[in-house]
């Protein structure tokens, strides 16, 4: 793990262009085109990305160059300035932006040149949890029960008192079957799981724990967010096909079954944003209030350790 730092300057500017993602995918909330949504934050994100003192590289993005015309894997953005590692989600929850539901995000980390895992698109299990807890405390390749029980030994309580997160998706049946066998409460979440992943880290959420499966790009977002507060994850890659481990192994990938950490997803200091497009339990969603727009964006430094909740008042 390196001590490479970022410029704080640069927290603001991370904010700005999560801000005008979000402003962005509001437009298209409830409007039922999943794409166009998506598209508009691309577009927004993009060309703020472009207006910035910096010299970044997409490493997690909207896919293969041959996949996306733009935000893809490798391009390059910014006016140049500091070389910056940045994995980005312009739009976490294109579903529920679509049909105005809760919790979709704009979602971006920065981290200095070639330290976040340049994850393939692929699936990732995962685990974790927040802050305040012993390092070795889950283990990927134990079970959810097994893990339950070792998270509600730390806390001091009953098993029956853990609250996990879970994506609720069919492959996670046996999952969800098993924690309710142990009486633990399942938090089933449509889509979303960067949000699902910091709610372990906010007290207000209630949430003990992530568990399942979901999209590789948006662990190394979660795991960002994650080292800024202290939390413990780990998470293995899947693979559904041998172009999607060839793909890997053309990220520099070589051990297809490897187990990685926090630390190793994400290899120094990262800054992460987070804003709002619809109210959910992380951040509330953009307002127009007469000629203003509002927005609701959070947002972590590591390197200080410093979490701030930025509410911004624009005239439209």
């Amino acid at each position: 793990m390196t001590t490479q730092t970022l410029d704080r300057a640069l927290v603001m500017e991370a904010v700005r262009v999560s801000e005008a993602a979000a402003i962005a995918a509001w437009a298209m909330v409830g409007r039922g085109d999943e794409k166009a949504a998506d598209q508009a934050a691309v577009d927004a994100m993009r060309n703020a990305l472009n207006d910035l003192p910096i010299s970044g590289r997409i490493v997690i993005g909207e896919g293969e160059r041959d996949e996306a015309p733009m935000l893809y894997i490798g391009e390059l953005v910014g006016r140049g300035g500091p070389r910056v590692d940045i994995a980005l989600d312009p739009l976490e929850g294109t579903t529920l932006t679509a049909k105005a539901m809760g919790g979709a995000l704009a979602v971006m980390a920065w981290a200095p040149a070639d330290t976040l895992l340049n994850a393939p698109d692929t699936y990732m299990d995962k685990i974790a949890c927040g802050p305040g807890y012993a390092q070795g405390l889950l283990d990927l390749d134990a079970s959810a029960a097994d893990n339950v029980r070792a998270m509600a030994k730390a806390k001091g309580v009953d098993p029956s008192e853990i609250n996990v997160c879970v994506l609720d998706r069919p492959r996670h049946a046996e999952i969800i079957a098993s924690l309710r066998g142990l009486g633990a409460r399942v938090h089933l979440i449509t889509d979303g799981d960067v949000a699902g992943v910091i709610n372990t880290a906010d007290p207000d959420t209630g949430v003990d724990l992530y568990l399942g499966q979901g999209g590789a790009p948006e662990g190394v977002l979660a795991c960002a967010a994650l080292k800024c507060v202290g939390g413990q994850f780990q998470g293995r890659l899947v693979f559904r096909s041998a172009d999607e481990k060839a793909r890997a192994q053309g990220h520099g990938i070589t051990d297809l079954t490897k187990k990685y950490d926090l630390h190793e997803m994400v290899r120094a200091d990262a800054i992460f944003v987070a804003t709002g497009v619809t109210s959910g339990a992380l951040l509330d969603g953009v307002r127009l209030t007469g000629h203003h727009v509002l927005t609701h964006t959070l947002v972590m430094n590591s390197s200080t350790g410093a979490v701030r909740e930025v509410r911004m008042k624009r005239r439209v």
